[in-house]
């Protein structure tokens, strides 16, 4: 390779990977006629683990070349069969594909019969999706009657697809056998266009059963959000007439506790409501690619998804924006309790301030009297020292009087215990101030 076609700058980590991404998940040619089995199970990480290990397995007993521990999509041909197996965040599929047409009865010898029994027992994980897909080059009898034979009686939902070159039939319905059922019927597509058209038919049926899991988790909370609702506008109705902090305070435990719930709910919801979303969106990318055509005296699978699909998916937004509504409605209740309970509060602290405020008057004041005696009782006993000291002295020999030397002393030293007292007293304030 010459040096101007090498790479002489640096790439992006992800470069290849981004490269890669679009064709993680291929289309494969599918020959007509054909008979098809597609599963799709939730699995948890130690599931899909498993699927895969067991995949290997499978590998193991047939011999053939068994797929990359990171594989995300894997397609191999069996024999007499062949796989495609794909692991996806919370779930995997399984599809088993067999290249020959239906001989007698429609649906009566399936693809997934040909994988080993003990094998198909052990797949993990909880299985949605499981559906037999029959690929008929228009050897089949359609007539009304053939129609309902072919799928147990079940009222039958048919549109044309790729602009009149097949037309998809199914009831959206389990049969007998646990299982649905579509019948595409081809009136000249090749195997390329068959790929695409049946893997945008099973991608359909699964997305569009993995957006109704959260249906049913839905009507679950419902009730549970009307009573939540009602205790809520029962809450509010007595806010204005609490006359006591106690009473302030149970409200608001109650209406934390109301908080709570709703979170665990708001928990509980919020991954698989929007899960519904995304795959609702996704059974409407893969309708808009069958490019429909109505087929006479059926109804098509848009309006039927219409009918079925969209009221669910309206059904979980409309909980999830209530949900919403209710937080955002305790909130602001909670709010106003906390309000009204801080203010209660600070007039309590108000009234305990000038409790202490009156208190620390009074403390004052006694001090003040307590300071006046200890000056006193100060001065007193140093007086008595001051006698005892002009005992031992010859006054009269020196012509004063011991009376009137005491008495002369007595304003000293009041002044002088005085002015000692008060600056202890200033140092003692300054000191915690500094």
């Amino acid at each position: 390779m010459s040096e101007s076609q090498t790479l002489s700058y640096r790439v992006h980590p992800l470069r290849d990977a981004l490269y890669n991404e679009l064709h993680i998940r291929p289309f494969h040619n599918i020959s007509i006629p054909q008979q098809v089995t597609y599963l799709a199970a939730c699995a948890d990480r130690t599931e899909l683990h498993r699927a895969y290990a067991l995949i290997c397995d499978l590998c193991k007993r047939y011999n053939v070349n068994q797929p990359p521990a990171d594989a995300v999509a894997y397609h191999q041909s069996f024999g007499e069969f062949s796989i495609h197996w794909e692991r996806h965040v919370e779930f995997y599929s399984l599809t088993v594909l067999h290249p020959v047409a239906a001989t007698g009865e429609p649906f009566h010898y399936t693809a997934i019969n040909l994988l080993p029994a003990d094998w198909v027992r052990e797949l993990p994980g909880e299985m949605v999706s499981a559906f037999h897909l029959l690929i008929d080059d228009d050897q089949l009898d359609y007539e009304a009657a053939s129609l309902a034979r072919y799928f147990e009686g079940h009222k039958v939902v048919a549109s044309e697809a790729n602009k009149g070159k097949a037309h998809i039939h199914t009831a959206f319905k389990l049969h007998g056998d646990g299982y649905g059922r579509f019948i595409i019927r081809n009136f000249g597509l090749n195997e390329t266009q068959m790929g695409q058209l049946g893997r945008r038919v099973m991608e359909m049926e699964s997305y569009r059963l993995l957006a109704l899991i959260s249906l049913p988790l839905a009507k679950r909370i419902a009730p549970q959000l009307v009573e939540m609702d009602q205790r809520l506008a029962e809450m509010l109705s007595v806010i204005t007439t609490l006359d006591s902090a106690r009473s302030e305070r149970d409200l608001l435990a109650k209406l934390t506790e109301l908080e709570a719930q709703l979170e665990r709910y708001r928990a509980e919801t919020n991954r698989r409501f929007s899960a519904t979303k995304a795959y609702h969106e996704l059974v409407q990318d893969r309708l808009e690619g069958f490019c429909e055509g109505a087929v006479n005296g059926h109804l098509s699978l848009a309006e039927f998804m219409g009918r079925r699909l969209d009221p669910a998916l309206r059904t979980c937004q409309s909980l999830q924006k209530w949900m919403e509504d209710l937080s955002m409605r305790i909130e602001r209740a909670s709010d106003l309790l906390r309000t009204r309970v801080n203010l209660n509060l600070q007039e309590q602290n108000r009234s305990l301030l000038s409790s202490m405020n009156r208190r620390s008057q009074l403390q004052f004041r006694l001090q003040e009297t307590v300071e006046g005696l200890s000056i006193a009782a100060i001065s007193y006993y140093m007086i008595g020292l001051f006698s005892y000291l002009l005992n031992g002295i010859p006054l009269e020999q020196w012509g004063m009087s011991k009376k009137v030397v005491l008495a002369g002393l007595i304003p000293l030293v009041l002044g002088s215990v005085w002015f000692v007292t008060r600056r202890i007293k200033h140092r003692l304030i300054k000191q915690p101030e500094q």
